[in-house]
């Protein structure tokens, strides 16, 4: 349910509905937008009707919310969620490119790869320090000591880092060092993982499961924003169909129906839809072209010899070249990259 407020209504009013709200052992949620103040009822009691709050001072109109996500729909927040994380504006007009390997190697590796997007026009550099592979012989990834790299070379080219957390008891240690959690689609619906990583208060870059539903993925998503967390980044990153000829099915249609569903910014990962980085550029312009927030994309120095995800990571050339052609379809929608 969620409490929508006249434009006229007075500060003091709208703290007169929190209360009643939290005398009721409920929680408040206030959407402050350009025009009117929404409240919402995060949890607590399920018998609140809305003839307890219709008539209260200021009240405009009470609204039932049906879905079963009640904070990521545009029901409850009408407006596009845009924040920004260091300079860098997630969900406006200009499209967010998070770019870098998908494993953080080396000092020389990743400080190189963080000069080089940074050049091409990336805005957050991505790397992983902890890699959940299929399989248990492959590259782990670095730990701490790959955490400690990625941050330097964010520090180093000024640029928001991302990283994936895998397991809870390493969710200090990564926030210590990621301006952005990122959980990945593995993770999805690791609830307690989604808990934990909420009462942070950081920007979380929830990937979407392997199998998922977007239902599923915006369930996920409330999650976080029941636990406190409003910076969260939805990402398409592929779903698991029949189809062996690409590594994962892009849904693209996914994009027009979360941004119909949600308020939450949506970014696409090319990179890991394909597992083809040849593929990668057609994939970029379409998710551009049907409406995403951002785009993340695997780039390595040496893709033949990377520790993982070599297939899919553009060389240095490539990925300022995906750039300059991504800026001409992003102006074709009005919008810049």
């Amino acid at each position: 349910m969620i409490i929508v407020m006249k434009v006229s209504a007075t500060e003091e009013q709208i703290q007169a509905v929190t209360g009643r709200i939290e005398k009721a052992d409920c929680v408040p949620n206030l959407d402050r937008g350009a025009e009117r103040v929404i409240v919402g009822i995060r949890t607590g009691r399920h018998d609140l009707t809305p003839d307890q709050f219709e008539n209260l001072p200021g009240v405009d109109h009470v609204v039932r919310i049906l879905k079963p996500y009640k904070l990521a729909s545009r029901e409850f927040h009408p407006d596009d969620t845009v924040f920004k994380v260091g300079n860098v504006e997630i969900g406006g007009n200009k499209l967010v490119v998070m770019a870098g390997p998908c494993g953080v190697e080396s000092e020389e590796q990743i400080f190189f790869t963080a000069k080089a997007v940074k050049a091409s026009g990336a805005d957050i550099l991505r790397g992983g320090a902890f890699k959940p592979r299929t399989s248990p012989y492959a590259f782990q990834g670095m730990g701490e000591e790959g955490l400690k790299l990625l941050s330097a070379a964010g520090r180093e080219y000024d640029m928001p880092v991302v990283t994936e957390v895998v397991n809870p008891r390493n969710l200090d240690l990564v926030a210590a060092y990621a301006d952005i959690i990122q959980i990945g689609a593995r993770n999805m619906q690791n609830f307690e993982l989604l808990k934990e990583a909420a009462a942070l208060r950081k920007p979380i870059f929830l990937k979407r499961g392997l199998a998922a539903k977007i239902e599923d993925l915006l369930m996920s998503a409330e999650y976080l924003l029941a636990g406190g967390c409003d910076d969260v980044i939805l990402c398409e990153r592929g779903i698991r169909t029949f189809e062996t000829a690409t590594r994962n099915t892009l849904d693209i249609s996914a994009v027009p129906v979360l941004k119909k569903l949600t308020h939450l910014p949506v970014v696409i990962d090319p990179s890991h839809a394909s597992g083809v980085r040849d593929y990668i550029p057609s994939l970029t312009f379409a998710s551009i072209a049907v409406g995403a927030d951002g785009l993340m994309i695997e780039v390595h120095p040496d893709p033949a010899c990377a520790h993982s995800d070599g297939p899919q990571s553009l060389p240095f050339e490539m990925f300022d070249q995906l750039m300059k052609d991504s800026a001409k379809v992003a102006a074709a929608v009005g919008r810049s990259i």
